[in-house]
């Protein structure tokens, strides 16, 4: 069967099976292998009411819990998970909710998983299988012999070999994905009780064999899925609408492809510029919050390739020295940022030496403080001078900066402006930043020169 035969008959399988989609993702950069399906950063009835009426039949709901610590990340998924079941019921829709996670294996796993099996018990269809797919081939993050790989170079290492592994939040030590569920969930599910798919099930035994995977699986213990490629995930998201046409109750953790691949959605490829949303009036904004050691490269090669652009750097250090020094700096800031968007193109950066708390939550705590300076500086210029596009770089940045400083409760993902990943949302919501692109740019994404590329391909746009 070929692949476009394999997502034709998925979404057969979808329109039979009746059921919507919920993504709850944990940061804004999962609907990056997504096109034409809206997205909401808050859960009333309103905003929830509309993405149900959405014709695409899924939606994504921005839940940033990756920026909060566990207490807070877990009242946030109940909230949410309970709006979706009052805006299901008053819709007369059935939904199928996903736990969208990282590629790299950082977030609150199993906390969100553990909340949504406990939620589904509680409504009377307990959860048989959890199946954790954090392959995302586009950018280099495929499973092999269950063990998780991101591509360096030309190469691919073991992920608990990268600088993801070291976050100071989501650490971990394996990148065996068997035994980095019994190291997420402290021994509770031991590495033999985790089933797996394996390549040659995928290529060899097609759906029909994953279907028979997932069908024996029970307990809502964990399944893992090997796949290097679009065409991997595709055969196993058949054998998932398959096993759910039989019965199966399947909760799903998952990188960006498979919530692709789960829709049955072609992949139309990169946008055209001409596809773009129309830039609105002004000059383009470039945010960068991420950390991570692949943004500062990117940063630094934006700097070298466009030496036209002001950047503003927001001193971390300065943030955490009290309160009175981290107000100046805000102020300071905004005063620079501001009148540098009024000349043409600007980068606001906070600084690259990356400081930490004493401890994961510490760290967290750390996190959330940088980007509401960060958030602060750019609603306050946003409100003085409008952007006509904004790049917002890393994955709880571009969070942050979408809900609390350019005040997106509803948009709509028009594509990707690369094969795969970094997204372009329109603004659905009213204003005057109504239309506006706003693009979702992860940290962990991309190499030296795509986000240059991205900020060419945007500033091509402008007053178009």
């Amino acid at each position: 069967m070929s692949q476009a035969a394999v997502r034709a008959r998925i979404r057969q399988l979808r329109a039979a099976l009746g059921r919507r989609l919920v993504v709850l993702d944990d940061d804004p950069t999962g609907s990056q292998s997504v096109h034409g399906v809206p997205v909401v950063t808050a859960w009333g009835p309103q905003e929830l009411g509309w993405a149900f009426a959405h014709p695409a039949g899924a939606v994504f709901i921005l839940t940033n819990t990756r920026s909060l610590e566990p207490a807070a990340a877990a009242a946030r998924v109940n909230e949410v998970a309970a709006a979706v079941e009052r805006a299901a019921r008053t819709a007369g829709v059935a939904v199928d909710l996903v736990s969208r996670g990282d590629s790299t294996l950082r977030g609150h796993y199993p906390l969100e998983t553990d909340l949504l099996a406990e939620r589904a018990a509680a409504l009377g269809h307990p959860v048989d299988v959890l199946l954790i797919v954090p392959a995302y081939p586009e950018v280099g993050r495929i499973t092999v012999d269950d063990v998780h790989l991101a591509r360096r170079g030309n190469d691919f290492v073991p992920v608990a070999e990268t600088d993801y592994a070291r976050d100071a939040s989501f650490g971990y030590t394996t990148s065996n994905l068997r035994d980095w569920v019994a190291e997420k969930t402290g021994g509770r599910v031991p590495a033999e009780a985790v089933g797996s798919v394996r390549l040659r099930d995928v290529r060899e035994g097609g759906p029909e064999r994953v279907a028979e995977i997932l069908e024996a699986g029970h307990g809502g213990l964990p399944i893992v899925v090997n796949a290097e490629s679009t065409a991997d995930l595709d055969t196993v998201a058949l054998g998932v609408a398959q096993a759910e046409q039989a019965g199966l109750r399947i909760l799903v953790r998952c990188a960006p492809t498979f919530v692709a691949a789960l829709l049955g959605l072609e992949r139309p490829g990169p946008l055209h510029p001409s596809e773009l949303p129309r830039a609105l009036d002004g000059n383009g904004l470039v945010v960068v919050g991420s950390h991570v050691e692949l943004t500062t490269l990117q940063l630094c090669e934006l700097r070298r390739s466009r030496p036209d652009l002001a950047v503003v750097e927001l001193d971390v250090e300065r943030l955490l020295a009290g309160e009175d020094v981290a107000q100046q700096e805000i102020a300071s800031a905004t005063a620079a940022l501001t009148a540098a968007l009024a000349g043409g193109t600007t980068v606001v950066s906070t600084s690259r030496r990356r400081v930490t708390g004493s401890d994961e939550a510490a760290s967290l705590v750390v996190a959330a403080m940088v980007s509401k300076a960060l958030v602060e500086v750019v609603r306050r210029t946003v409100a003085a001078r409008p952007p006509a596009w904004v790049i917002a770089k890393g994955g709880i940045t571009s969070s942050d900066i979408a809900t609390d400083a350019l005040q997106i409760t509803r948009a709509e993902v028009v594509g990707q402006l690369f094969d795969g990943y970094v997204s372009v949302w329109a603004n659905r919501g009213s204003g005057p930043l109504a239309g506006m692109p706003y693009v979702l740019f992860a940290g962990n994404v991309g190499d030296a020169e795509t986000l240059a590329a991205a900020v060419e391909l945007l500033d091509s746009r402008r007053g178009a």
